[in-house]
């Protein structure tokens, strides 16, 4: 027997029309005593194998007689028994049986005391429509889903029990009704629109869903989704409509919360600005979950600086960086953005800071108990109470693992409380605006100290000096805030002067330090007086081999290789000056009368890629002109052709009269109406000469007795330029150096004197051989001179020229009286 013992069977159980069932009758004591021809076909026994014997051959298995018996017990107590029993064929198959058992009454004379029919079916030959009219009338009013019939005229004329809980409103009083007076809620236009489509079609609607309100939850939302199908009759005649419909509201919300999880993901975090997105964060949540909203980070996190730990006891400082309100100004709030937030240690905050877990509060009776308990918190009291606040969630701003700052959601016009899945959304809500907001603090972080780093190594105060004036601009692109962009402005010997801009591929903090690893290397190369050929050619093999040095790190490699470069050196005696470009924009110059040109110098290749030589262009230049270096980011842009640029840069510089503070702005604000999208260098420099008053030079030969005539000669020079607090040293050096090129070098050989800023004293030869400073011996006779020239110079140094070297040194000039 498989129906369950316990269970009283019903007419639930024998779920089967039993009007053409095989019959048996079976005595008191089990003998079978009936017998039908439909039975012989279900079992193959004949009447005569099967009267007079017990019913319990019938069984398939043995074990059922014991079943037997409580089946028995359930007859004589209820009078009836239904369900399903495993039969023996006669050929020894099993028959699976829908069985009923009913008591017999007034035919004792057949069997001599109380009999029992039994009624079964096979049931793996029983139609569909064999299913009796209890069952579908139980199905259909039992079903979980809400069913409907309506007729033509759209009148309620059935409904099933579900349908009635979802109306909230008793069966009777919509039976005979439209949908409109019972369900207030719903659009029911719309539906009885589908309906009638449905009526006249006889295509069916599926899933069609919308979103409304009944009695049984008056006023709350609820989504829905039903279907529609036309009942036809026999002639295939359309005799109503039915729906069937399921409260799907779970499923819309998911899928709100889905939708509006991806809506935030786009919303959220669209900068790398740590206050942006706080604010971006409050502003998605108002009015989609709350209607209040605050954001407020540690401290230390607008900073760009690592998070405090939380402690137990303490409560870190906190800033209110976002906030957003259905009311206009954000009235709830009790800080500004940006101001120091006050935090009380019994409330929800610190509970959720401290203890890492989002806290839901949907009265906000416990709130309000902690700012009015033993650590007041008045000021949030009263906004309570004026604002009608009646729900509360808070939650922890988690990224990486570390909390960031505290999350809070406050309803006030919203009728309904926070739920638990409410919170689940502001949890997951305020998960991805963490990252956002880590990710703008290390950014930060980075930025700073890209930004820091940048400016320690960019030049504080171009140097001025009489034979040049500069001055200049930086403007870091937009994006990243710093980049690899730098100018400088080197003195050299011999009053010369070296202009200098770089572009280092990249931006960020690589870029910044591999800018200064540059700018570091152009100064060590200028300090040795090296051509700027030459200095371009020495610093391209560093660029290689620091390349090389960095494998593996892909981001410093790529920031120094394909550096490009300008080195210029001016020298007011001779008012020439000479170029030479790495892959560098050529610079602009501004004759005195305003006129632009860009001089044809030798492109070369960027740094670091060792492919052709460096060439200089030597250009003379008049008295008063401008030289402009700069790099591309002026000149380019994404919409904006280079041509473009330089015409417009032309068009700009073209201003003599202009003062160059004046005219740097000038340029600046004429090319870029836009933040740039590049780092941005300008470096203007008008050039000045010496005359031939500030000058003094003579031939010498190489005779060691002309050099008392070489001191006699600079002597008379210092006089003429009042100078003779200087006579003694000069005596001293001049005499000092024209020796070594006459001992040492070889002719000609010529002695020069410059006052600029300094006095300088340079003694040429056609040598190539450079001095060499040695400490001597108390018994060498010789061998101290440059060591004296050293003492009593301001600084000394060689440089080569193409005819040869060049010793050179200079003198503070004496303070004017």
């Amino acid at each position: 027997m498989t129906s369950p013992e316990g269970i009283v069977p019903t007419e639930a159980h024998v779920p089967f029309d039993m009007a053409d069932a095989a019959t048996a009758v079976v005595d008191a004591v089990g003998t079978v005593v009936g017998w039908t021809a439909a039975t012989e076909r279900l079992l193959g026994y004949p009447a005569a194998e099967v009267l007079n014997k017990p019913a319990s051959m019938l069984l398939a298995s043995p074990e059922d007689a014991a079943k037997v018996r409580n089946i028995t017990d359930q007859c004589r107590d209820q009078g009836s028994w239904g369900g399903l029993v495993t039969l023996g064929h006669r050929s020894g198959h099993r028959v699976e049986a829908g069985v009923r058992v009913s008591g017999i009454s007034g035919i004792s004379e057949f069997c001599g005391r109380g009999c029992w029919l039994i009624s079964a079916i096979d049931l793996s030959k029983i139609p569909s429509w064999a299913l009796s009219g209890s069952l579908l009338e139980a199905f259909l009013v039992r079903s979980p889903i809400g069913m409907a019939v309506l007729s033509p005229d759209l009148r309620y004329v059935w409904m099933n029990d579900m349908l009635e809980r979802y109306g909230g409103v008793p069966r009777e009083q919509r039976l005979g009704r439209r949908m409109a007076e019972s369900l207030p809620g719903l659009d029911t236009g719309a539906l009885e629109a589908q309906m009638r489509q449905v009526l006249e079609t006889g295509n069916p609607v599926v899933d069609y869903e919308y979103r409304g309100w009944t009695m049984a939850d008056p006023y709350r939302e609820h989504a829905y989704s039903t279907s529609f199908f036309r009942l036809d009759n026999t002639d295939g005649h359309p005799v109503g409509v039915c729906y069937m419909g399921m409260d799907v509201t779970d499923r819309w919300r998911a899928r709100e919360r889905l939708a509006l999880l991806n809506e935030a993901s786009a919303k959220i975090g669209s900068t790398l600005d740590v206050l942006r997105t706080a604010q971006e964060l409050a502003d998605f949540a108002v009015p989609r979950l709350a209607d209040f909203v605050t954001v407020d980070l540690l401290e230390s996190v607008l900073h760009g600086e690592e998070p405090v730990a939380p402690s137990q006891h303490t409560l870190p400082a906190f800033r209110r960086a976002g906030q957003a309100s259905i009311h206009e100004g954000t009235p709830e709030s009790i800080a500004a953005l940006g101001d120091p937030v006050s935090i009380s240690p019994s409330s929800p905050f610190a509970s959720c800071f401290f203890s890492g877990e989002a806290l839901l509060d949907p009265a906000m009776d416990v709130s309000v108990t902690a700012w009015t308990g033993d650590t007041p918190d008045p000021a949030r009291a009263r906004k309570v109470r004026e604002f009608g606040m009646r729900s509360l969630m808070v939650t922890p701003i988690r990224a990486r693992g570390t909390i960031l700052g505290v999350a809070s959601f406050v309803r006030s016009r919203e009728p309904d409380p926070f739920e638990a899945d409410d919170l689940l959304l502001a949890e997951e809500l305020v998960a991805r605006a963490a990252l956002c907001v880590d990710n703008a603090r290390r950014y930060t972080r980075e930025h700073t100290t890209a930004l820091a780093l940048q400016r320690s190594l960019m030049p504080h105060n171009l140097p001025g000096s009489p034979v040049l004036e500069v001055a200049s601009r930086y403007l870091p692109t937009v994006r990243d805030g710093v980049g690899g962009d730098w100018f400088d402005v080197i003195p050299l010997s011999g009053a010369r002067v070296a202009l200098a801009v770089g572009d280092v591929v990249g931006h960020g903090i690589n870029a910044a330090a591999s800018m200064g690893r540059l700018r570091t290397a152009v100064h060590t190369l200028a300090d040795m007086d090296l051509p700027p050929e030459e200095l371009l050619a020495h610093l391209d093999d560093l660029v290689i081999r620091l390349g090389e040095e960095r494998v593996g790190e892909e981001d410093i490699a790529a920031a120094l290789i394909g550096a490009t470069f300008l080195y210029a050196i001016y020298d007011p005696v001779t008012r020439r000056c000479t170029m030479a470009r790495a892959g560098h924009p050529a610079p602009a110059l501004v004759a005195p009368d305003g006129e632009v040109t860009f001089p044809s110098l030798p492109a070369g290749p960027p740094l670091g890629l060792g492919s052709l030589p460096f060439e200089s262009a030597e250009l003379e230049l008049r008295e008063g002109s401008l030289i402009a270096l700069y790099t591309d980011g002026l000149i380019e842009t994404c919409d904006q052709d280079i041509d473009i640029g330089l015409a417009r840069l032309s068009n700009a510089l073209a201003q003599p009269g202009l003062p160059l503070e004046d005219l740097c702005s000038t340029v600046v604000d004429t090319l870029l109406t836009s933040p740039p999208s590049d780092d941005v260098a300008l470096l203007l420099a008008r050039t000045h000469s010496l005359s031939p008053g500030h000058v003094a030079s003579w031939d010498l030969p190489t005779d060691p007795a002309v050099v008392a005539s070489a001191r006699s000669l600079a002597v008379r020079q210092l006089a003429e330029w009042g100078l003779d607090e200087l006579t003694t040293t000069s005596e001293l050096i001049v005499s000092e150096l024209v020796t070594n090129a006459i001992r040492h070098g070889t002719g000609p050989i010529r002695l020069r004197l410059i006052r600029h800023d300094v006095l300088i004293c340079e003694v040429a030869d056609a040598s190539n051989t450079s001095p060499r400073l040695r400490h001597a011996r108390t018994t060498d006779e010789g061998g101290r001179g440059l060591f004296l020239v050293a003492q009593l110079t301001r600084r000394w140094g060689t440089r080569y020229t193409e005819g040869g070297k060049l010793i050179w040194a200079e003198q503070d000039l004496p303070a004017p009286a």
